[in-house]
């Protein structure tokens, strides 16, 4: 109820400016993480096209899940190959190609390591450096065979869509809401969220990525219209073991916590699943290669917040960003 409070106050500063219109707000618990959706329009519309959206975020979560023993992605782990459905084999194929362009560092098949880690249960353990190399041994995103809908993997991998399924559902989501006649709604999915449309009154969106040394609060504010803008924080799932913290954005070359001098990543883009899979690729490049890379893919914009308390920011993002905490100083990249 704690995490859900923060999410229900963050979204009412975030929301104001939308009277006159009807709003409907809806909670839910999918893919391990609080959803909120709230969306404006006709009163004889909106709850309907959430009732739509939240189908869809179910269905998403149960075909896409790696813990789940009646998803596919699961089915696919336990078999080594399976025949995936339409939706599932375009989001793998999306997902090879993601790692791709990322050079691998956004990578499906560091799952292996993620479960020794302990990231997706309750028992927290830190493997050896020769246990991960064996687990990395086994093979990365080049080594997945997909063949029409036919998925295979080499013995011992596995598949995680982590990286990417919230920014691919939020995608998902914000069209079953457009599809029910919904053009102004904000979606979100922990710390993915997807802004559709814009406010009722034709403003920007708000949006307040969370400050990972208050996490009630946010370290800024972005205005956006239509477009998802997604987080990757050392901050949201972590452990600590004899003074030493451990958090679960893996960098896939070592199978451990990416050590880079960043704290968080927010991408900022039109399409969510890349969103996502570049927010955990941008922290394991580090903020140098980061903004390389972000100037050769022109396609997205990108905050940056290091160790060090500063916040860098792409170019374009300038006039954009507001609200900064005064926790940190700010500079554009760029």
């Amino acid at each position: 109820m704690k995490r859900l409070s923060v999410l229900f106050l963050t979204l009412c500063i975030l929301l104001t400016g939308c009277a006159g219109s009807y709003c409907e707000t809806r909670a839910a618990f999918a893919m391990d993480t609080d959803i909120l959706v709230t969306a404006y329009g006709s009163r004889f519309t909106v709850g309907g096209a959430i009732d739509r959206a939240l189908a869809v975020l179910n269905e998403a979560d149960t075909r896409l899940s790696a813990v789940d023993t009646g998803s596919e992605l699961y089915r696919l782990n336990e078999t080594g190959a399976a025949e995936l459905s339409d939706a599932t084999a375009a989001l793998l194929a999306r997902a090879l190609t993601l790692a791709d362009v990322t050079g691998g560092t956004f990578d499906p098949t560091v799952y292996p390591c993620v479960q020794a880690w302990g990231f997706t249960s309750t028992d927290k353990r830190v493997p050896d450096a020769d246990e991960l190399l064996t687990l990395r041994a086994y093979g990365s995103y080049s080594d997945v065979t997909l063949d029409g809908n036919t998925a295979v993997l080499r013995t011992g991998m596995a598949l995680d869509f982590g990286g990417i399924a919230k920014g691919y559902t939020a995608d998902v989501m914000a069209n079953a809401l457009r599809d029910a006649g919904v053009t102004s709604a904000v979606i979100s999915l922990g710390g993915n969220v997807r802004a559709v449309g814009s406010k009722p009154d034709g403003s920007p969106w708000r949006i307040g990525p969370r400050n990972p040394y208050s996490l009630d609060a946010s370290f800024a504010v972005v205005q956006v219209m239509d477009c998802s803008v997604v987080t990757s924080g050392s901050y949201q799932r972590y452990f600590e073991r004899d003074g030493v913290t451990y958090h679960h954005i893996l960098d896939p070359s070592t199978g451990a916590p990416a050590r880079t001098g960043l704290v968080s990543v927010t991408v900022i883009g039109s399409d969510g699943a890349l969103a996502d899979a570049y927010a955990t690729a941008l922290f394991v490049m580090g903020l140098d290669d980061a903004l390389k890379f972000q100037k050769t893919q022109g396609d997205f914009e990108a905050v940056f917040v290091t160790e060090n308390r500063e916040i860098v920011a792409t170019s374009g993002l300038a006039g954009v960003l507001s609200d900064i905490s005064s926790d940190y100083t700010l500079r554009y990249a760029g």
